[in-house]
């Protein structure tokens, strides 16, 4: 019997732990905030998006960094193993829209209970409130770990480190495991937040916060260059774009963002129509309220807040009669509802972050079995390693696969 320490009590880790008690180790969970899973008790608005119940290829698709390396800990738990293995602890799930697995209950605090009951039932030693300050290594190999306002030293014969990356610090995320990781020698690619809300220029964004937008179309360019193309949902903030196609297309963007080339977004209100059928839509209306005023016209085809922005930005006069508009102000209005453009400023902090893109250098990383090829029996499961996802529950996947290999490929 070996004694593992596992440094966060996240998804990864737990899974970690789990594994490696599993295989008869004495396992110690070190944890510094007062619970376990802070972080995931949030995901999935609450209720927790387990995982995505999609086939091998396309979950490789969405994973947008390093896919190959994770190709070892997919097959040894996959998104099947995963489902199967919450269903054995009592947790019945079930497939919503997009794939997307929940809990039955919609509660990401039974995901959180049924784990945690397991790692009691295996003995595990969870340690609340255990910051760990510094992983000793010597000779090239894990030693011992130092814990913050303490002086004894915690011995045992490996360690995984599952602190996860930068987003959302409230609950714990602060980047521990990258100091741990340079200070043994390790690489840490260009971090970044991802699967974040966007910023934009347009003051009257304002205006819209809070509406929310379904079956929509985005576009993202760098200059002219088409960058990436989405359909479903998004929400107006105060300072910008949030929502699931939002999210997705800052993952994407991240690379532009940094090389500082301008970026728009743009947004087709109506993509279930060509410009000719819109058009044809909008004469109808027209011909409905003809002798209305133009800001009166538009209440079938558009939510009240975006008329309000609609309005101004078309150059009609708002007091305008319908059946004076011309047909090449109708052809601009047309065309503003298909390509309503937004200039992106900047991508939303860590803390309204799902993720952080880069980490620990996956070259540096034993990809059969997370441990690092630089410190013997060192291991890094999850966020803090270089690999994210998109939106939809694939991340949680990384995290559940990484832990299961790393606690069952501690020998």
């Amino acid at each position: 019997m070996k004694t593992i320490y596992v440094v966060g009590g996240g998804a990864s880790g737990m899974l970690a732990a789990i594994s490696a008690g599993r295989n008869g180790h004495k396992v110690v969970l070190l944890e510094k905030n007062e619970k376990l899973g802070k972080k995931l008790y949030i995901t999935g608005k609450g209720r927790c998006n387990l995982t995505n119940a999609c086939d091998r290829d396309t979950f490789f698709s969405n994973v947008m960094s390093n896919s190959k390396f994770l190709y070892k800990a997919y097959h040894q738990f996959s998104i099947d193993n995963t489902i199967e293995f919450f269903e054995q602890l009592g947790l019945k799930t079930k497939i919503e829209r997009g794939n997307r697995v929940f809990p039955i209950s919609d509660k990401s605090s039974d995901v959180i209970s049924v784990l945690r009951k397991e790692l009691e039932a295996l003995g595990v030693d969870i340690r609340y409130r255990s910051e760990v300050e510094e992983i000793i290594t010597k000779d090239g190999s894990f030693h011992a770990i130092k814990l913050n306002h303490s002086n004894e030293l915690l011995y045992g014969d490996a360690v995984i480190v599952a602190t996860g990356g930068l987003s959302y610090p409230l609950t714990g995320s602060t980047g521990d495991g990258y100091k741990f990781a340079e200070r043994s020698g390790h690489t840490i690619t260009d971090l970044s937040p991802s699967l974040v809300p966007l910023y934009v220029s347009e003051p009257y964004v304002k205006e819209l916060m809070g509406l929310s937008l379904k079956n929509i179309s985005i576009t993202v360019r760098a200059g002219q260059k088409e960058i990436y193309k989405d359909f479903g949902e998004l929400v107006f903030t105060h300072f910008g774009l949030s929502g699931p196609v939002i999210l997705s297309a800052s993952s994407h963007i991240i690379p532009y963002m940094k090389r500082k080339e301008r970026l728009t977004l743009s947004i087709d209100l109506k993509p279930a129509l060509s410009n000719q059928q819109l058009d044809a839509r909008i004469l109808r209306d027209f011909e409905e309220y003809k002798n209305k005023q133009f800001k009166n016209s538009l209440n079938h085809l558009l939510p009240n807040k975006l008329i309000d922005v609609i309005i101004p930005l078309s150059y009609i006069k708002s007091d305008k009669q319908v059946n004076s508009i011309t047909k090449e102000e109708r052809q601009k209005l047309v065309n503003l509802l298909k390509n309503l453009t937004f200039n992106i400023t900047k991508l939303g902090p860590y803390n309204q972050a799902v993720i952080t893109k880069g980490g620990v250098s996956t070259k540096e990383i034993n990809p059969s079995t997370m441990e690092s090829k630089l410190i013997k029996n060192m291991f890094f499961v999850g966020e803090v390693l270089d690999l994210d996802a998109l939106t939809g529950g694939f991340n949680l996947q990384i995290a559940w696969s990484t832990g299961y290999l790393a606690g069952e490929s501690v020998q």
